[in-house]
């Protein structure tokens, strides 16, 4: 059981670092790139990014579970934050093209 916690809170990491670190890459990419505008690239890194967090969320969840039943109940506490880290990143970047498209339509 210890090995299998320790792998679904990897692996929360894992996802919730990606989700995290998404569009800040994106922008990289975009900002080296000449054939790629920000806003497309954006319009598909913040649905990544949101798939990123909700899968390490469900590892989150997986390891919780699997420490609650466990005896050793130690730990667990990062995976959990960096899931919710990566979903406060595609949950901010929604807003930002939400607001955008918001002002766009207004014009």
């Amino acid at each position: 059981m210890s090995s299998s916690r320790r792998g679904a809170a990897r692996a929360a990491v894992l996802f919730g670092l990606l989700a995290v670190l998404t569009i800040p890459v994106d922008v990289l990419v975009a900002d080296r790139l000449k054939g790629v505008q920000l806003l497309q690239s954006l319009y598909v890194a913040v649905p990544v990014a949101a798939l990123f967090a909700l899968t390490a969320l469900a590892a989150s969840r997986r390891a919780r579970f699997t420490r609650a039943r466990s005896v050793h109940a130690d730990g667990g506490s990062w995976a959990t934050r960096f899931a919710w880290a990566g979903v406060y990143a595609a949950v901010v970047g929604g807003i930002a093209l939400a607001v955008y498209g918001g002002l766009r339509a207004a014009q």
